[in-house]
């Protein structure tokens, strides 16, 4: 029988390479046909073109070394969760995943109804093929302080400070804000199971340490720039103070990360600060401050240390108001050990006195 040449469909996959007649493809079998080999050419590319991890470490480093990476709300963020609890974030994930290459992340409406939508996200290893999914549920409501325009309303409830919140159907531009806010927290809670724990740790404190060295160069631009982010979200300058328990012209560099960090939770609908000042009052209510109280550093610590922080300092790589800001985030220092860091950058190098005698006059 003589078939034409263009009846005749050649295709190479794993199996081999096939040919069929293409005569009687429907219309269903060609778009499955063309969902496989899309699938397939995924896995190929990914075999032929493995990631080199080192190459992967060099590039997200490079990334979190950025400034204005390491700096943005979304690349990590603190909830006001107990003692607070700190996070890598969206953009890291997305960042991740374009360094690391051949991660596939599929978003797939699989329910919808007039009350909800029901959005399965997965993210897949092509070189490990490992996939994890989670299924992402949207409501089609929002709340409001007021009915609808036409004065309908699904439900009303009594808040906190006994006002009416109105339950309402949501327009467009709020489904389209909610659905991108949970698709992109399931993203970045599937993205952070592939992401190597070591690349995450070692991402986490570059963006600690550079969020720490912005704040300390010049606590008050970073101070401005915090309460302006915090004004354009509804948070005035004296509820800030309210919650630091003191003036904001007196915020130690510490305090201006972890304000930053409770913005970013803040703004990608990860808490609100209504939670904060609660999980604030709860604190304080248990006998523990803010969860900021840390253990104070031993006379071995800091003498330990002292000499690694010296050498920071005079290499031009830390301020000293840097030092005292790192080194609070692992333990309370005195004021005298402050003083003694301080005198790090006052004294001439002939002069300097570090070691065990001066962390021994330090500590008592």
């Amino acid at each position: 029988m003589n078939v034409p040449a263009q009846a005749i469909a050649t295709r190479q996959d794993f199996s081999g390479t096939n040919t069929t007649l293409a005569v009687s493809e429907t219309a269903s079998t060609a778009v499955a046909a063309q969902a496989k080999a899309m699938v397939e050419a995924r896995y190929v590319m990914a075999l032929q073109r493995p990631r080199i991890w080192d190459q992967v470490r060099q590039d997200l480093l490079r990334e979190c070394r950025r400034p204005s990476f390491a700096n943005n709300k979304s690349a990590y963020y603190r909830k006001p969760i107990g003692d607070g609890v700190e996070g890598l974030g969206i953009r890291f994930v997305e960042v991740a995943i374009r360094c690391m290459t051949n991660v596939l992340v599929e978003t797939t409406m699989v329910y919808e109804d007039d009350a909800k939508e029901i959005h399965r996200v997965s993210v897949t290893d092509l070189e490990s093929n490992v996939t994890y999914p989670l299924d992402v549920r949207v409501t089609r409501t929002v709340e409001r302080s007021r009915p609808s325009d036409d004065g309908s309303y699904i439900s009303v409830r009594k808040n906190s400070y006994g006002r009416n919140v109105y339950t309402v159907t949501a327009t467009d531009d709020d489904l389209l804000n909610k659905r991108s806010a949970q698709i992109s927290k399931a993203i970045r809670t599937l993205g952070l199971r592939i992401i190597p724990g070591d690349l995450q740790d070692e991402a986490e404190a570059i963006i600690k340490a550079i969020r720490l060295d912005s704040a300390a160069a010049d606590p008050s631009a970073e101070r401005k720039r915090i309460a302006d982010a915090f004004g354009e979200i509804g948070v005035k300058a004296a509820d800030l103070a309210e919650f630091l328990g003191h003036s904001l012209d007196t915020c130690s560099p510490a305090e201006l990360v972890n304000l930053r960090g409770i913005y970013g939770a803040i703004r990608d609908g990860e808490a609100s600060w209504k939670s904060v000042m609660e999980n604030k009052a709860d604190q304080a209510a248990s006998g523990q401050s803010g969860g900021d109280k840390k253990p104070p550093y031993t006379k071995e610590a800091f003498t330990a240390a002292l000499p690694q922080w010296k050498a920071a300092i005079a290499a031009g790589k830390k301020t000293p108001d840097a030092i005292i800001a790192m080194a609070q985030t692992k333990g309370t220092l005195t004021e005298q050990q402050k003083e003694q860091i301080l005198a790090l950058a006052e004294k001439p190098e002939s002069e300097q006195r570090t070691g065990p005698a001066v962390a021994e006059e330090v500590a008592e």
